[in-house]
């Protein structure tokens, strides 16, 4: 019997759903793990994410952390914390969402809301199978400044300028990081010892 390759990412997408029920379904789900919930103009996805999403999500959260580190010296991890701004009835829950500059005003908060407080400066999107849903009018909607996106084993940088993204080379939030380089620590980091992986971000990072 031929063994096959457990998914990534399991996606269902469903039209004609209220804001309400929604927001009940974030409710129901707040302590489930695995599960993301992106709404639009009365689209629903929900994705489930399995082990093969989340090392690549991972890799590129703790490329962000080291980056910060290295170079502004603090940031404010929100995980997958749900974005949502309910007078424009879209939300999402990212897979990695970064505060850097903006980590002061929002640090010890129990909740953000997106109505009075900053938005994350970075989010992270892992994509192994397509999204039904286009996911960057929901980001941009939200006033996202960057997104690290990963998608066909490939890392690229994307910059919220009037309105849509732009794709861009280097972070603008977290400079000097390339999006080439953050391919090359997303591939090296599965064959490297954790410590000689860390040692190598670093040691990059240190020599610009």
């Amino acid at each position: 019997m031929l063994a096959t390759a457990a998914p990534a990412e399991e996606r269902v997408l469903l039209r004609n759903i209220s804001w309400g029920t929604y927001e009940r379904l974030l409710a129901e789900n707040v302590n489930v793990t695995g599960t993301r919930f992106f709404y639009s103009e009365g689209n629903l996805e929900i994705m489930v994410v399995y082990s093969g999403h989340e090392a690549p999500n991972r890799t590129l959260a703790r490329i962000a952390e080291i980056t910060a580190e290295e170079t502004i010296g603090d940031f404010y991890a929100t995980g997958s914390t749900t974005c949502k701004r309910d007078d424009l009835e879209k939300g999402f829950e990212p897979d990695s969402s970064f505060y850097f500059r903006h980590a002061a005003e929002v640090r010890g908060k129990d909740m953000i809301d997106l109505a009075i407080d900053p938005p994350p400066e970075l989010i992270i999107e892992v994509d192994i199978t397509s999204s039904s849903l286009n996911h960057f009018p929901l980001y941009a909607a939200v006033g996202i400044q960057e997104i690290w996106r990963y998608a066909k084993q490939r890392v690229s940088f994307h910059m919220l300028e009037g309105g849509t993204y732009s794709e861009i080379e280097e972070s603008i939030v977290l400079p000097p990081m390339t999006a080439v380089q953050a391919t090359i620590f997303v591939e090296s980091v599965r064959h490297e010892k954790a410590i000689d992986w860390l040692h190598s971000v670093r040691e990059w990072l240190r020599t610009l």
